[in-house]
C-alpha cells in the first residue's frame, strides 16, 4: 500500500528528522575548540577591520589631495 502523507504529517516528519539529525548526527565542538574558533574569528575580524580602515584612510587622503590640486 502506497500511503501519501498529508501536509501536516510532512511538516511533523520534517521536524522529527531535523531533531534526529541535530541530536544524533551533528558533532558539536568541545569548549576548547569553541574558544579557539572564537579567537580565530575575532582576530580575523580585527585584521579585516584594520585593512578596510587603512584603505578608507588612504583613499580619503588621496581624494583630498586630488581635490586640492584640481580646485585650488
Amino acid at each position: 500500500m502506497n500511503h501519501k502523507l498529508s501536509k501536516d504529517e510532512q511538516v511533523w516528519q520534517l521536524f522529527k528528522n531535523s531533531y534526529k539529525e541535530l541530536a544524533e548526527k551533528v558533532t558539536w565542538p568541545d569548549w576548547a575548540q569553541l574558544q579557539q574558533s572564537t579567537m580565530i574569528v575575532l582576530v580575523a575580524t580585527i585584521l579585516i577591520t584594520l585593512l578596510v580602515w587603512i584603505m578608507d584612510f588612504l583613499a580619503g587622503g588621496g581624494l583630498n589631495f586630488l581635490y586640492k590640486i584640481l580646485y585650488s
